[in-house]
């Protein structure tokens, strides 16, 4: 067990963690540090929470001892037996602190829902202030839901983790600004293509051309094993796996649960179950026809997003050809990062892609691949629409690369709405 937890401790050297992306959220987590709340962070599998804690570490060994600081990960194989009973994490802090004869004071848990039952001793920590702060990752919303909630009811905070955003790689690839995203045109307009494709997983981001589809479908297996087939609901493991494949391979399509489990072949009530998991995995987003009344609101109409184009590359080669859906999928995905919260679609007379709300205020966006004479009209018409009957002034049309503005509405490429794009 002691070498086991010197490999994922390497920072008792005095050692940084190398060769990870910094994130635009890393400034928020550390200035959270002084609050006693445990600090939990959620999100989809290889979204990088574990480099999010390693970076981190390197923060916090610039003013701490690094032997008080701890990491485990109970997504290693050899922690298996330990995952059986929430005590044996004290008897891993026990060893800890025998190999470095340091007190922990920084707690970090990786992949924490492997552990049974380990809310109790979240709980016993942080109650008992054994830690200054304990971290804490989970790959499944039902981490803070139910039982787990109640138990640690109003001692965490939770940030949700996705894959990069475009900002956050355009910065590392030193595209900082628009000159320098128009000097290099080329170059950014080659990424896109890459992110609608192969999307942007950190590691899928960092491996060369010809392995990414393959460590996708690693990811997509992986989700629905660990995150999604080990649910004691699921009666029927067919359905689940071929409702992914058919809500991936159909993303931001308008169903209801009636058209929806007609499709599959199942019924409503297994198919709000079984979608439940999905998006509990994270794998699967869904949103909600918008309207300002109650009963309109109430229609059962829905779509669906994929959390990360390049899940939709590792469930359909077709599916790729379709590049005005995946262009619509990886926005939806940028305005998520960029912390909208409520997002919405509309669909009565006409369509409209997004409406987004914060605060009170709307924002209408359209997503075309290409604005052409064909499609202006429809694109155009379906704002101004949504304008007269909501009053939302703020419209856009995002492209893949077309610089317009036509009748009070923006329409600009993707690249330039999301190269540093924070909450409005």
């Amino acid at each position: 067990m002691e070498n086991a937890i010197i490999k994922l401790n390497k920072h008792w050297l005095g050692e940084k963690y190398p060769d990870i992306i910094n994130r635009d959220i890393i400034l928020n987590l550390l200035d959270k540090i002084k609050l006693k709340e445990v600090q939990v962070l959620t999100g989809v599998r290889r979204a990088g929470k574990s480099s999010i804690l390693k970076l981190i570490i390197n923060n916090l060994l610039k003013f701490e001892n690094p032997k008080s600081i701890f990491f485990i990960n109970f997504d290693d194989p050899y922690f298996i037996k330990i995952n059986q009973n929430p005590e044996n994490i004290f008897s891993l802090i026990e060893t800890a602190e025998k190999i470095t004869g340091i007190k922990i004071k920084y707690l970090f848990l990786d992949e924490i829902q492997q552990v049974y039952k380990w809310e109790t001793f979240v709980k016993s920590a942080y109650d008992n202030e054994l830690f200054t702060k304990i971290f804490i990752t989970g790959s499944n919303s039902n981490l803070l839901s139910g039982e787990y909630a109640y138990l640690l009811s109003g001692r965490y905070i939770n940030d949700k983790i996705y894959p990069f955003s475009l900002a956050e790689v355009f910065k590392y690839k030193g595209f900082s600004d628009n000159l320098t995203l128009l000097n290099n045109k080329s170059a950014v307009l080659k990424f896109i293509d890459e992110a609608m494709q192969y999307g942007l997983f950190p590691q899928v981001f960092k491996t060369p051309g010809k392995y990414k589809r393959d460590i996708l479908v690693s990811y997509y297996d992986t989700i629905l094993i660990k995150d999604c087939l080990q649910s004691k609901k699921i009666r029927d493991i067919k359905l689940l796996k071929y409702l992914a494949y058919y809500l991936i391979s159909n993303t931001s399509t308008i169903y209801s649960y009636r058209s929806l489990a007609k499709a599959v072949g199942s019924n409503e009530n297994t198919i709000r179950e079984y979608l439940e998991i999905l998006k509990n995995s994270f794998i699967i987003d869904e949103i909600n026809n918008f309207s300002y009344s109650l009963k309109s609101g109430a229609r059962p109409k829905n779509k669906n997003y994929c959390i990360d184009n390049g899940l939709i590359d590792a469930v359909s080669f077709k599916f790729s050809e379709n590049k005005g859906k995946l262009l619509e999928n990886l926005v939806f995905n940028e305005y998520r990062k960029a912390g909208y919260s409520e997002i919405y679609f509309y669909n009565q007379d006409k369509e409209c892609d997004f409406i987004l709300k914060k605060e009170n205020k709307l924002m209408a966006v359209q997503v075309a691949y290409e604005i052409n004479e064909q499609n202006k009209a429809r694109e155009i018409n379906a704002l101004l629409e949504v304008k007269k009957k909501f009053n939302i002034n703020n419209l856009k049309i995002i492209t893949y690369n077309t610089d317009d503005y036509i009748d009070n509405i923006i329409i600009e490429p993707v690249w330039k709405t999301f190269s540093t794009l924070q909450m409005q």
